[in-house]
């Protein structure tokens, strides 16, 4: 009996560039230079754009943050609440003096907790960040749809129309993006392989 064809080699994923100098290798994602989160701003919201590909990919990331960010420095609450916000994404690897909340954020870090799917003329989002609360969303509105397309990519809230800035503060409301600094990004990523079985989405 032969053996079995090796299966075929998974293609690279095709990750956003230019904001976050990073190396793959395989399922490893080696980030060149300490990120900034908490900053705020156009940068910060492109790096939460570049985690969530990556975790849409369920890619592991090496990534560090900025010892002089707010997300290792700041007060321990806003801390607590960027981390809680941003908990679906890789996390950081740790650091000497880092605050509690960043260790949280990797012993409770998995696969699957945020994301979404697209469907014809909608999207449903899962969020299970906090387990006592999880929630499912269907966002069919076709304003709010596109604004939930147009937040893929960072994206200034002064650009946007007043409908644009409506779709920023509900889907905001809902912890469904992060707006920082007059900055929008969306937060679920595109889900890429079930994180549960099949019949309990």
């Amino acid at each position: 009996m032969s053996p079995l064809p090796a299966p075929p080699a998974r293609p690279a994923p095709a990750l956003p560039t230019g904001q976050v100098p990073h190396r793959v290798r395989g399922r490893l994602v080696t980030v060149d230079e300490p990120l900034r989160l908490g900053s705020g701003g156009r940068r910060a919201a492109a790096q939460v754009r570049f985690l969530r590909e990556c975790q849409s990919h369920d890619l592991v990331v090496r990534w560090f943050p900025a010892t002089d960010d707010p997300l290792f420095t700041g007060p321990a609450r806003e801390v607590s609440a960027t981390a809680g916000l941003l908990r679906h994404l890789p996390a950081p690897a740790p650091l000497p003096g880092e605050p509690p909340a960043l260790a949280e954020w990797r012993e409770r870090h998995a696969y699957g907790q945020l994301y979404h799917r697209n469907g014809p003329d909608f999207v449903t989002v899962m969020d299970r960040r906090d387990p006592s609360a999880a929630a499912r969303f269907t966002i069919d509105d076709p304003d709010l749809l596109t604004a939930f397309r147009t937040f893929q990519d960072a994206t200034a809230v002064a650009g946007l129309d007043a409908t644009g800035r409506e779709a920023v503060d509900l889907l905001a409301g809902e912890r469904l993006a992060r707006v920082t600094d007059g900055w929008v990004v969306a937060l679920p990523p595109r889900i890429r392989r079930w994180p549960v079985p099949c019949s309990d989405i």
